[in-house]
């Protein structure tokens, strides 16, 4: 969990004036008592009325609430039409997710704001080539490079030739109507980009350790350079 849903997570949690302990905290959170002690000091430090001590529990006084999200209309117009883009060509988890943002963004904007977001003029319609299938693999590939694990691929080129190849996948790019994925194939000792609705069976490795000339980054500079 990311520090600053961390925080929010606090804040939510000591509303209603219940007095509530760092141990109970952390264990919600499941991070340590010292980093509970370390966020509620910064929270305070912020101006949030949080009241109580170490050892004994906090607890928040009444009245308080988190500002409002505010966003420029261009900023609302992206955030719609990005997560729309999403539920019409991402994967099944990442178009449920898509929906619960535009959700919670939707509860949170003032009137004025959620006539604009629901009048974004900017839809996007699937592909039947986008099936169950295909939305599956996108999660899958997700969740393989947020874990580092090797994928493991039976591959079928342009010609329908197939190989099997064991990559470490470093990130997904969508082309408007076709997903790829970026790799170090340890095949051919090099990156390479696979297309997804050319992959033949698809299985999770062992998981990887970053090394240096494999990474993200160089698969960038190398780019860059133009080759």
């Amino acid at each position: 969990m990311r520090r600053a849903d961390r925080l929010f997570q606090i804040v939510q949690y000591l509303r209603g004036g219940r007095l509530t302990t760092a141990r109970m905290l952390a264990d919600r959170l499941e991070v340590s008592e010292r980093t509970i002690y370390r966020d509620i000091a910064d929270l305070i430090g912020s101006g949030v009325p949080i009241d109580g001590e170490a050892g004994v529990g906090y607890l928040m006084r009444d009245g308080y609430d988190l500002p409002p999200l505010m966003f420029t209309h261009k900023e609302i117009t992206a955030l719609v039409s990005g997560a729309r883009l999403i539920k019409a060509w991402g994967g099944a988890e990442m178009a449920a997710a898509a929906e619960e943002a535009l959700v919670k963004i939707n509860a949170v904007l003032p009137d004025r704001d959620r006539v604009h977001a629901e009048a974004v003029p900017i839809h996007a319609l699937s592909s039947p080539e986008l099936n169950d299938d295909v939305r599956s693999r996108i999660d899958r590939i997700e969740a393989a490079c947020d874990g580092r694990l090797r994928l493991l691929l039976t591959y079928g080129d342009v010609e329908g030739k197939q190989t099997n190849r064991t990559i470490r996948p470093l990130g997904l790019w969508f082309w408007g109507k076709v997903w790829t994925i970026v790799g170090w194939c340890e095949l051919r000792e090099d990156f390479r980009m696979f297309r997804l609705d050319r992959i033949r069976c698809l299985e999770e490795g062992e998981r990887f350790k970053e090394e240096r000339g494999k990474r993200l980054v160089d698969f960038y500079a190398l780019m860059e350079k133009g080759c």
